[in-house]
């Protein structure tokens, strides 16, 4: 549970939230579901994305459902330092895209009473820690993982798959180019073996 409260900055205590996991995991209908409760309790609220992201829309978050929320693109982690001003509460998708200086960013907002939520992968394609996203977990207050379901035989899913044949780290792409797997799936597509197929039954 996180808390909502009202009030001037000056009488609060900043702190950071991250949700992360694998794509198609729901990460960002998190994240915005925790901004427009914000929204709706009054607290003046700021989006941030890194400007690479415009597979839907060059200034909305957009979600794989299509919920959208208003945001501010910024090319570097430290845009946000001169663009919160007032706001009591910031939310950061796609984190894991930003540059290494992304937590301490996060720690200087929360040090100013600032509500800090940021959403990202937590690991690339290889199945390896994406970017400045594990030093944010670690510094992070709440670290919340969700997960999607694996395309090859029904169980959780927490890595990103990536079918297209790109080695680039950064491949913005959709079910076209990604899905998530369990962790005996991937392996098995990583290793070039036949991935399960029995669909598991979950409680």
């Amino acid at each position: 549970m996180f808390l909502e409260h009202t009030g001037t900055r000056a009488h609060k205590k900043g702190w950071i939230e991250v949700i992360c996991g694998s794509m198609f995991s729901g990460k960002t209908e998190e994240l915005i579901r925790r901004l427009r409760r914000a929204e709706f309790a009054r607290q003046q609220v700021e989006i941030f994305k890194p400007s690479v992201d415009i597979r839907y829309d060059e200034t909305e978050v957009v979600s794989h459902d299509a919920t959208s929320i208003r945001s501010t693109p910024v090319p570097n982690s430290s845009n946000l330092l001169l663009l919160t001003g007032n706001i009591e509460v910031v939310g950061i998708d796609e984190a894991q895209f930003f540059d290494d200086g992304l937590p301490e960013v996060c720690a200087e907002l929360a040090a100013q009473g600032i509500r800090v939520i940021a959403a990202g992968l937590d690991m690339d394609y290889q199945g390896r820690p994406f970017g400045p996203m594990p030093r944010l977990m670690a510094m992070a207050e709440y670290v919340t993982k969700v997960h999607a379901i694996c395309m090859q035989c029904g169980e959780l899913a927490n890595f990103s798959h990536r079918k297209a044949t790109s080695q680039d780290l950064i491949l913005l792409g959709e079910t076209d180019s990604y899905e998530p797997l369990c962790r005996a799936c991937f392996l098995a597509q990583r290793q070039g073996a036949p991935a399960a197929t029995d669909k598991a039954q979950r409680p």
